[in-house]
């Protein structure tokens, strides 16, 4: 009994003198451990008189209960006082400037693709995709370009197997294969943007891989004069109102008659610089109707159906709408320069 009693005036002073968790958590191991001071008193009971042992038993568990109390509230009070030195060497001054983090942005190809994709959405165009590794009868022979055609070479085209499969040279392709669904019954009025590779060397102004994006409507009386309505659509959106377009003869395979499709210089309007080359015109794609020849591959009539295509280098009328005289920009994660391409579209 008289141990019981050193114990509890040992229980206040030692945990009158403690410092911080650590100590606190030392002395419970002190006291309460295996070999603790009140463990160890616990055991002691079996060797207490039968008079005596409940007693005992009450008062080993009085003090157990008197350490235990004062235990919690010490850890409170430590704990307690941790946090709040914590809050006040981590206090944050809220008036101070917040630190400029670099984000990303919008690619300005991507986002000029999605706005010539909105133009033509609103004339009623379906946006189609296709495969990029393509066959070559669609790529070429149904386009008019048999094996043998000088074209071919023109375009350098990247074969992969047999030169029967190869990396599309153009999105043309995905002309012939909407055409073929619809299997010569139905118009067709779409738009393809989508990545070409050809055999190139990448330098300012060309790249082996570049995105084009091509045009197709088929339809009943359609002629020439409805391709070029359609492309002031899209000039005058893209830049400006006051943007004039003119047609020049040229050729390519799979339209008849073929045209350059030009604008106005929007630099100079007209008046001739180096944009224009001291023309007052622009070259921005070429277009044409819709050869005979390709219309019969693809399952259509051309005594009962015409139609025009287009087509034209993303890259080309980004660089002309945005000043950018590199393609190799379009390509690069430069933060910096992102950021100049959101000023500019401001």
């Amino acid at each position: 009994m008289d141990r019981i009693e050193e114990i509890k005036k040992m229980i206040d002073e030692k945990v009158k003198n403690i410092t911080s968790l650590e100590e606190l958590n030392n002395l419970k191991t002190q006291f309460l451990g295996k070999k603790g001071v009140i463990t160890e008193l616990s055991g002691k009971i079996k060797e207490v008189s039968n008079e005596l042992k409940k007693d005992f038993g009450m008062k080993v568990n009085t003090v157990k209960k008197l350490f235990n109390d004062k235990y919690e509230e010490e850890r409170k009070r430590l704990e307690e006082e941790k946090i709040n030195k914590k809050l006040e060497e981590e206090k944050i001054d809220v008036t101070l400037p917040s630190t400029k983090i670099p984000v990303g942005a919008p690619n300005i190809l991507e986002k000029l693709i999605e706005e010539v994709e909105e133009v033509f959405m609103s004339m009623g165009y379906d946006v189609v995709d296709g495969p990029e590794i393509e066959e070559d009868k669609f790529n070429f022979e149904l386009l008019n370009i048999p094996k043998g055609h000088p074209a071919r070479d023109a375009q350098d085209t990247f074969y992969i197997e047999d030169e029967r499969i190869l990396l599309r040279s153009q999105t043309s392709p995905v002309q012939v294969r909407t055409m073929l669904k619809y299997k010569g019954e139905e118009p067709v009025r779409m738009i393809c943007p989508g990545k070409t590779y050809r055999r190139d060397d990448d330098d300012a102004t060309h790249s082996h891989q570049f995105m084009q994006i091509e045009g197709l409507l088929v339809d009943k009386n359609i002629t020439l004069s409805d391709l070029k309505g359609t492309f002031d659509v899209l000039a005058k959106r893209l830049f400006g109102e006051d943007t004039k377009t003119r047609f020049r003869p040229s050729y390519y395979q799979f339209t008849e008659p073929s045209v350059e499709t030009d604008i106005s210089c929007f630099a100079c309007h007209g008046k001739g610089c180096s944009i224009c080359k001291n023309t007052g015109w622009i070259t921005v794609s070429g277009a044409g109707m819709v050869h005979p020849n390709v219309l019969k591959n693809c399952g259509y009539d051309p005594e009962e159906w015409t139609g025009f295509a287009f087509g034209f280098g993303a890259e080309r009328l980004a660089m002309l709408r945005y000043g950018i005289n590199d393609l190799r920009t379009f390509y690069q994660t430069d933060l910096r320069e992102l950021t100049n391409f959101d000023r500019r579209e401001d």
